[in-house]
């Protein structure tokens, strides 16, 4: 339950990185002069413009550096043209460009003491010459030229007169927390185009599903095209390898005019040597001790990248611009806050005194999720992937944050069929102490996570001629049982993409975090069409019957035959099902004697409260004294 897994593979960016780095020296720099004077009141962060756009005020938060020039389309790269102004905070760096066009695009960098040229943190669109070749012009229309032969490294893109795009679902309400059905999604791998236009026409298949939140996998600037996204270097600008900005506004608008809210994944536990924050204060190795933001070694055993100190003012103002600027720009529902636990100055070599009750790391979450209340108090979702002492998740819990609860493990030791490991209980929100079901994100699958189906078919016990290892619809009609099951414990559910049409193919293929085989032919299979069902079937089923987040739960995990049992008011519901590899007799206290409707089969007639069944591998029953909608 506590172990966060990360590729090897961003060890590997991290050592390219640092190399990346190191090629960004100036040969022969000039340092401009560095005159001390007031920040205008109009500067803000990055770019700001005015005088209608044909002016633009351009700032660098850069403490303790002797020189800051600005180099750009607007100066022809020149070093000594645009020397910056040091304002009389001491940290700050300014200047105005005039004579712009506002329709025109204009890429610049900074330049650093002379000697290192580094992209704008704060800015919405990057250039990458490595890259960009990459992007097709289906993915982003009329992309802007790399200014080849005037300047290495990432280049940042500024315009007064950007495109808009006009939101037209202005009224759309989110989901309450506790019937949330979350489908994570990465637009890499969900369609062969992997951009926004694309995904939004497979939007109809997942309203089929009846989810009605889609979390996308990180889509800022990360290194590189193909990739998870957690090797993040801009915040500002979204990953132009899954399409533009409107693009990106459009689905979210798409999906809202459809019911569906939008949670971002966030990373701010590290970044990576693309980012300009990283270079700027970088020994060539890592991160120097004078660095605003991050600390030189990383203070939990999980980092990837280079940690950022969230005691630091400076990483809690830019993590702060980060939240309001995707929630006001962007109008998402919540964000999904990757490897929240790492949000700590206390350091730890493992995983016992990482997850220990910390109380700074408290005090920080608090603050930034009183942050976002400030901003947008309306049911806005902080999803924290902590996995972290149970007290302190309870506290958080108790501010409203929403923790994951990671059932992987035992659920998928149920669905092959091994008994001993495959109590899955953890999915209730009691087991953690939370006073509400709706602060517990759980789920059977996640990007992180071995896929289940894969386990089954490599895996998967048998007995006699009911085999699960190798055979396709047996595995299937598992992940359907387990389905029944977690689709019933009350509070908040989260898919994994194709989940709901038992994607088989290992997380390792093509290595950990590289791109997968894309199988919308899985869905004219009848056997992965029939799982597809039931899982909307199940959906619906508990986004239509308060009963399914009732705090009357009883329930028993462990052993063969396994069941969940609902109360609420007069009605009842009984979800019972056979993971073992033989058939088990159930004896089940259901409260009372009578007709039972069973919502995925026939009607009983029971004499007596108790339900005494043989049932077969694999067979699940979801009971109710009252017919469920």
């Amino acid at each position: 339950m506590k172990k966060i897994l990360y590729s090897l593979f961003f060890f590997i960016i991290v050592s390219g990185a640092c190399k990346k780095t190191s090629s960004l020296a100036v040969e022969n720099p000039i340092d401009p002069p560095k005159p001390t004077l007031d920040l205008p009141a109009a500067a803000k962060d990055g770019v700001v413009f005015i005088n209608n756009g044909t002016s633009a005020i351009i700032t660098l938060f850069a403490p303790a550096k002797t020189s800051v020039a600005v180099i750009g389309d607007f100066n022809n790269w020149s070093f000594t043209a645009s020397p910056m102004k040091k304002a009389n905070n001491g940290e700050t760096w300014w200047i105005q460009i005039d004579n712009l066009n506002p329709n025109t695009e204009y890429s610049y960098q900074f330049l650093v003491n002379g000697n290192l040229k580094v992209a704008d943190p704060y800015c919405e669109k990057i250039l990458d010459e490595a890259n960009d070749k990459y992007i097709s012009a289906g993915t982003y229309q009329n992309l802007m030229s790399y200014p080849t032969g005037k300047t290495t490294g990432i280049v940042s893109v500024m315009q007064a007169n950007q495109p808009t795009y006009t939101w037209k679902n202005n009224s759309f309400l989110r989901p309450e927390k506790n019937s949330l059905i979350i489908y994570e999604l990465l637009i890499r791998d969900f369609t062969i185009e992997h951009n926004y236009a694309s995904t939004l026409q497979k939007l109809d298949y997942l309203i089929g599903l009846g989810i009605n939140a889609i979390e996308l996998m990180p889509v800022n600037e990360f290194e590189g095209n193909l990739s998870w996204g957690y090797n993040p270097s801009f915040y500002f600008a979204p990953d132009k390898y899954y399409g533009t900005k409107t693009a990106l506004q459009n689905f979210i608008d798409e999906c809202h005019g459809k019911g569906i809210a939008v949670i971002l994944d966030m990373v701010l536990n590290h970044s990576f040597g693309q980012s300009p924050m990283v270079q700027m204060y970088f020994d060539g190795t890592k991160p120097t001790s004078n660095s605003p933001w991050f600390n030189t070694d990383a203070k939990h055993p999980y980092n990837v990248g280079y940690d950022f100190n969230h005691e630091s003012a400076a990483t809690k103002y830019f993590a702060k611009n980060v939240i309001k600027f995707w929630m006001q720009n962007y109008k998402i529902d919540g964000f999904r806050f990757d490897l929240s636990k790492g949000f700590t100055q206390n350091a730890s070599n493992n995983d016992a005194s990482f997850s220990a009750l910390d109380a700074s790391r408290i005090a920080i979450w608090k603050e930034y999720n009183n942050y976002i209340k400030s901003i947008d108090p309306t049911n806005f979702y902080v999803i924290l992937e902590h996995f972290a002492d149970a007290a302190e998740e309870k506290i958080l819990a108790d501010e409203g944050m929403m923790l994951w609860a990671n059932l992987n493990y035992n659920m998928n030791e149920a669905t092959m069929g091994w008994l001993s490991n495959s109590d899955f209980s953890w999915g209730f929100s009691t087991k953690h102490g939370f006073g509400k079901s709706e602060n517990l994100v759980s789920f059977g699958e996640s990007h992180d996570e071995e896929r289940l189906n894969y386990k089954n078919i490599t895996y998967g016990n048998f007995s006699g001629s009911y085999v699960i290892k190798g055979n396709l619809p047996t595995t299937l009609k598992r992940q359907e049982l387990a389905a029944a099951f977690l689709f019933s414990i009350p509070g908040p559910k989260m898919i994994w993409q194709f989940g709901e049409l038992g994607y088989d193919i290992s997380i390792d293929y093509n290595q950990r975090t590289g791109d997968k085989p894309i199988r919308w032919d899985y869905y004219t299979d009848i056997n992965r069409k029939a799982l597809y069902d039931a899982y909307a079937r199940f959906i619906k089923l508990k986004r239509s019957n308060s009963i399914f987040n009732t705090a009357n739960v009883n329930y028993n995990l462990t052993g063969g035959v396994k069941y969940i049992k609902l109360t609420e008011g007069t009605n009842i519901v009984v979800v019972v099902g056979n993971f073992d590899v033989i058939n088990q007799t159930s004896n089940i206290d259901f409260g009372s004697a009578g007709v039972w409707v069973d919502a995925v089969g026939n009607s009983i007639n029971l004499s007596n409260a108790t339900y005494s069944a043989t049932l077969v591998p694999g067979e699940y029953h979801i009971f109710s004294k009252t017919a469920l909608k």
